[in-house]
């Protein structure tokens, strides 16, 4: 049995690419939903009833294509 890596200790990056590379891990999954629950900066917006209403939020689109850049990482996104 292998053990596992100390969630706590990880970066959000990190958990990230764990969480990904190792998806039926839901201990995992719940560290990494924890950690961007605790993260000062991390905004909530309501739900959305449509795809549609997804231009009522550019800035929304904007952050998610940042964070789906292969240099997001280097940006502090931790």
């Amino acid at each position: 049995m292998t053990q596992k890596p100390n969630f706590k200790t990880m970066s959000s990056q990190e958990l990230k690419s764990y969480v990904l590379s190792h998806r039926e891990d839901d201990e995992a999954f719940h560290a990494y939903v924890d950690k961007i629950n605790e993260r000062k900066d991390r905004v909530v917006y309501p739900p959305l009833q449509s795809l549609k209403d997804l231009e009522k939020y550019p800035e929304v689109i904007e952050q998610m294509r940042q964070n789906s850049s292969p240099d997001a990482h280097c940006r502090g996104n931790s």
